[in-house]
């Protein structure tokens, strides 16, 4: 097993895992959006992979992908609650089904963490899954309180 950073020769790997990751999601996407979503991410990690967007792969010996994770890296102004000014977000995490209970998860997992320090992150966040909270949790995630702010969302497509 080898677990590693993508790079640009990884792109089309990219697009396959985000796509492989909807379907165990069981989400329904249309040819139309497909071929939108599909365009979009070709020009997306050509001009952000590495900078502010790593993905971390475990591949078999053969070189399959076994398990990923994405994270994306946001710049705001500096406040309490993000002191660096930079906070991250985990994307896709997912480990194929017959690789599952193997621990590649959370070396996924840890090779981005440890990019999220490197990077100097105040945080990082994600949204759990049922499936996915115990290992989160084993890793130092905890679950967030309400605060007094309402967190609400436009969506404009």
């Amino acid at each position: 097993m080898n677990v590693r950073m993508a790079n640009h020769n990884d792109a089309d790997t990219l697009i396959k895992v985000r796509f492989d990751y909807f379907a165990v999601e069981k989400l329904e996407i249309a040819d139309d959006k497909r071929d939108l979503i599909n365009s979009h991410l070709k020009e997306y990690y050509s001009k952000h992979l590495n900078l502010d967007f790593f993905a971390a792969f475990v591949e078999d010996d053969s070189g399959n992908i076994v398990s990923t994770a994405f994270l994306v890296i946001f710049e705001k102004p500096a406040n309490l609650s993000w002191p660096t000014g930079k906070t991250g977000m985990i994307l896709n995490v997912h480990t194929y089904a017959k690789y599952r209970k193997m621990g590649y998860a959370t070396k996924v997992m840890n090779l981005l963490i440890q990019e999220a320090k490197n990077q100097d992150l105040s945080y990082i966040e994600l949204s759990a899954s049922e499936l996915g909270k115990p290992l989160y949790k084993k890793l130092g995630f905890k679950e967030l309180e309400h605060s007094h702010f309402t967190e609400m969302k436009m969506y404009l497509l």
